[in-house]
């Protein structure tokens, strides 16, 4: 059972950056993040592959965020810039046990690992 613990969320103004991470126990393939705000379902944000560094992103981040990884750490990361108000969320990291290309969006049935979250507030 591979185990999930992420870090760097917080409090920052409209137009701020924050960097999430999320660092695994052990090795994982593809790995993403997913968020969730008050009375709205987990939508997907991004996605990146173990081999390649294959990335896939929501269109409503594309642009601003980054997501990366370092295999060695087995830890990935999200660079958020630009904030706005409404990237207020739970941000929750994901990880599969295997690769996954798909250029579609992700859903939270396609990952087998999830970490316990980590709030992010932007202000207007």
């Amino acid at each position: 059972q591979v185990q999930l613990v992420e870090s760097g969320g917080g409090l920052v103004q409209a137009g701020g950056s924050l960097r999430l991470s999320c660092a695994a126990s052990g090795r994982t393939f593809s790995m993403g993040w997913f968020r969730q705000a008050p009375g709205k379902e987990r939508e997907f944000v991004a996605r990146i592959s173990r081999n390649f560094g294959r990335t896939n992103y929501a269109d409503s981040v594309k642009g601003r965020f980054t997501i990366s990884r370092d295999n060695a750490k087995n830890t990935v990361y999200l660079q958020m810039n630009s904030l706005k108000p409404e990237d207020t969320a739970v941000y929750y990291c994901a990880a599969r046990q295997t690769e996954y290309y798909s250029s579609s969006r992700d859903y939270g049935y396609d990952y087998d690992y999830w970490g316990q979250g980590t709030q992010v507030t932007v202000s207007s």
